[in-house]
């Protein structure tokens, strides 16, 4: 009977309160809380839904209380610096130095176990170079009527619904004072994205959303208006994403504000659906055809896509549609499964897509081998936090790197992971505009803009101390990891990576283009024979 001493005690002190409370009045206040106590306890007992709480009543609700301060406890308390994902303190903390433009040097030697499997690093040289500029650009669709220079470190796709309106503000304005570019992500281009005159990537989902007809289809009219704004510089058409890849997404009509409906192009009352496909193209000649109609109606700014890598075949028919039919995307944005800004299912937070290293590697493996990879820039996206992130990144294949969550803590963000209870403490990630309009526009952009400042001088100092004088020159030898406690490897020679042109004469001795490559189809994304033969046999 020990579980219900808590509710025998709460009504035993309420009656004991409420008759002292007839002589000494100061006791009416604990009569009243022990009352409440007790009918709670009640109310626990009546209750059907919590077993929990009708075997331990009032007692419970300190178990509930305990558990949702828990993250924040683990996270000031118990956590160590390295320790706690997505993002370690540590991580943050880079972020909140650099944002803030603080020291952000480390005493006393590195918190890694340098001895430790995945352990690593850059080698460095015994003849480092001088550079003195760390403004690293990348030129994008230099072949196109209005090719664009781009930082190698960017904002990430977020859309203006999923971040508030002073977030959009200030990375646009962060992303205008540093001179790199401002990922709209699906939610279109909201009048917030425009109003200080950042650079923009307008990224175009299923949903069409600031193109769109009353349909929900794809709209050249409305396509035109926005992509022709000035601070639009180049379109991207988003296949799928790291977080939730394969799955489309509903804003509930409750959600629907005038100036989302406004934003998206959808009518209030409704609710705001993504499908998870496109309705425009249905095959990969039909994406590459799709691709080149809004380079197109843009007035010739680079055009691509992003994707987050599922089955291997699929891709594989982008590149063979690429070969066959010459028509090329200017870059492609990989999406590694580690993203998260998008709210998901657990499952397809933790187990649908693949990883950014192995999709990169896989994009660019393919174009290379198809001699292609000169012609078509690779963006990467996926947990992209330091200048050590990037490098080794640059090194895999990529031409530049997004991130997301990395500039949400230069904004402030704390990792609380309300995001999708509309309870962001920081005002970044709510449209409670309670929450949201504490976020100094004019402060939180000079943070922006500093993280990405300091960060991109942390690679230059990495760079030099390598012996290297710009990003481009990084490579898989570059880069080391621990594989063992005894063995040490270079990414060079961890991965195979593929020789200009191979894919042209042989399919190459690598298990994923052995098994998917010959049977991989420009006009489907339909699995290869052999797939659907498995899949048959098991129905």
């Amino acid at each position: 009977m020990n579980r219900y001493l808590a509710y025998g005690l709460c009504i035993l002190l309420a009656l004991l309160s409420l008759a002292l409370s007839f002589h000494w009045p100061a006791w009416g206040w604990p009569a009243g809380l022990f009352g409440v106590l007790a009918l709670l306890g009640t109310w626990d007992l009546l209750q059907t839904r919590s077993t929990l709480r009708r075997n331990y009543p009032v007692l419970a609700h300190f178990r509930y209380g305990l558990e949702s301060v828990g993250p924040e406890i683990r996270q000031y308390f118990i956590e160590g610096d390295t320790a706690e994902v997505p993002f370690s303190r540590q991580q943050r903390s880079l972020v909140y130095q650099r944002a803030k433009g603080v020291m952000d040097v480390v005493p006393f030697g590195s918190q890694q176990d340098v001895y430790g499997v995945d352990y690593e690093w850059i080698n460095h040289s015994l003849a480092p170079t001088q550079v003195d500029s760390h403004d690293f650009r990348v030129t994008i669709g230099a072949s196109s009527a209005q090719p664009y220079s781009a930082s190698v470190f960017n904002i990430s796709a977020m859309s203006f619904g999923a971040l508030s309106a002073n977030a959009i503000r200030a990375l646009n304005e962060g992303a205008r004072r540093g001179s790199f570019y401002h990922d709209t992500g699906e939610g279109s281009i909201s009048p917030y994205h425009v109003e200080h005159g950042g650079d923009l990537v307008w990224e175009i989902g299923s949903g069409y959303f600031g193109c769109r007809d009353e349909q929900g289809r794809f709209s050249e009219e409305r396509f035109v208006q926005n992509a022709r704004l000035p601070s639009v510089k180049m379109i991207e058409i988003k296949l799928s994403q790291g977080a939730k890849p394969g799955h489309g997404g509903v804003l509930p009509a409750a959600k629907v504000s005038p100036e989302i409906a406004a934003t998206r192009g959808v009518p209030m009352g409704h609710d705001c659906v993504s499908p998870a496909r496109h309705s425009a193209f249905s095959t990969p000649v039909e994406l590459l055809q799709f691709v080149a109609r809004l380079r197109d109606l843009s007035g010739g700014k680079p055009t691509g896509f992003k994707l987050a890598i599922g089955h291997p075949w699929e891709w594989f028919g982008i590149a063979k549609a690429m070969q066959e039919t010459g028509l090329l995307p200017d870059f492609i944005v990989v999406d590694g499964a580690e993203g998260g800004t998008g709210a998901a299912p657990a499952e397809f937070i933790d187990h649908v897509g693949v990883p950014m290293h192995e999709a990169l590697l896989l994009v660019h493996n393919t174009l290379v081998g198809l001699k292609l990879r000169e012609r078509i820039r690779i963006g990467a996206a996926g947990k992209v936090i330091s200048a050590f992130d990037i490098a080794r990144t640059l090194a895999m294949g990529a031409d530049w790197c997004n991130s997301a969550r990395g500039f949400m803590f230069s904004l402030g963000c704390i990792q609380s992971q309300s995001c999708h209870d509309d309870r962001c403490p920081t005002g970044v990630a709510t449209q409670n505009p309670g929450r949201w309009k504490h976020l100094d526009v004019g402060d939180k952009s000079v943070r922006v803009q500093q993280f990405h400042d300091n960060t991109l001088k942390a690679l230059r100092d990495m760079l030099c101390a390598a012996g290297l004088e710009h990003p481009q020159q990084l490579g898989p030898e570059h880069i080391l990891r621990r594989v063992s406690p005894v063995e040490v490897r270079s990414l060079a020679t961890l991965y195979r990576f593929l020789e200009p042109g191979e894919l042209l004469d042989r399919i190459p001795a690598h298990a994923v283009f052995q098994q998917f490559w010959a049977e991989a189809r420009s006009d489907a994304f339909n699995p290869p024979a052999r797939v659907r033969a498995l899949q048959d046999s098991k129905s």
